[in-house]
């Protein structure tokens, strides 16, 4: 404290990418063990001649996805945000690793950890293939998979033209628009023509003025979209399965690229 090494720390803590590299970097004691003393200088030194020589390696986007890992090789499967953290985890494993291509012919005391990162194209990939974002995932994802949303497309737009171009329903439409509740198809009905537009009523407006209806013409067609999106639900779940599986068979793989990655992140903050 009076030497006020935690403000240093602190400072090199700043100068790390991930969360796990700023703890270790606040955890740092002195040492006193002189071969240890040397190693970690030798480290720090190989690492600046390296930056000034080759620039910096990208660390960007790396998370500690250990526990995902684990459960996905226990049989679990992964959520979206998961998967997109693990895909950003071995994107910037696989930058740290092609940075040190560019170097290779130089020895360092820093290769051992180099040497143990193993990137991972096949599983950045995939998980690429198959999400898009936190909540939604990708047509690419499975034939099946695009099959089933073409025809969802296809049978929505069937429903939502028969419903915008007859002239059946024309004249009691609170506007001319197609909006959906529950899932189904249904169009917006002056409250005083309820009765005149047969089928089911869903939902009412807030005033009570409009009255949300699923035409009966309608009703087999919004069953078709209802199954169909069952179906795309099923096969997510398959894709989601299958790739968590295969997610788990390079834990152990992923993580210890990830640790040696965290150390490196030190090393190159310091």
């Amino acid at each position: 404290k009076a030497l006020e090494l935690d403000k240093i720390l602190l400072q090199l803590a700043n100068e790390t990418t991930c969360p796990d590299a700023a703890e270790l970097a606040q955890k740092i004691e002195p040492d006193t063990d002189i071969r240890h003393v040397e190693r970690l200088l030798q480290e720090t030194d190989d690492a600046f001649v390296l930056m000034a020589k080759y620039g910096a390696p990208s660390f960007y986007g790396m998370t500690n996805v250990t526990n995902a890992l684990r459960r996905a090789e226990a049989g679990g499967v992964l959520n979206l945000a998961e998967l997109l953290s693990v895909a950003a985890t071995l994107r910037a494993i696989r930058s740290v690793s092609d940075w040190r291509k560019k170097s290779e012919s130089v020895k360092t005391a820093l290769d051992y950890r180099f040497e143990t990162l193993q990137p991972n194209k096949f599983i950045e990939d995939r998980i690429s293939m198959t999400v898009v974002s936190e909540e939604e995932v990708a047509d690419t994802a499975s034939v099946a998979l695009a099959a089933i949303r073409r025809k969802i497309r296809a049978a929505s737009l069937r429903v939502r033209e028969q419903l915008i171009r007859s002239q059946t329903y024309q004249k009691y439409l609170q506007e001319a628009i197609v909006t959906q509740r529950g899932g189904r198809y249904v169009v917006p009905v002056k409250a005083e023509f309820r009765n005149e537009v047969k089928g089911l009523m869903h939902d009412a407006s807030g005033s009570g003025a409009t009255v949300f209806i699923e035409p009966i013409g309608v009703v087999e067609a919004n069953n078709e979209i209802r199954v169909l999106r069952s179906d795309e639900k099923d096969e997510i779940d398959r894709i989601l399965t299958e790739l968590s599986r295969e997610i788990g068979e390079f834990a152990d793989g992923i993580i210890q690229s990830y640790r040696a990655a965290v150390e490196l992140n030190l090393i190159f903050a310091k």
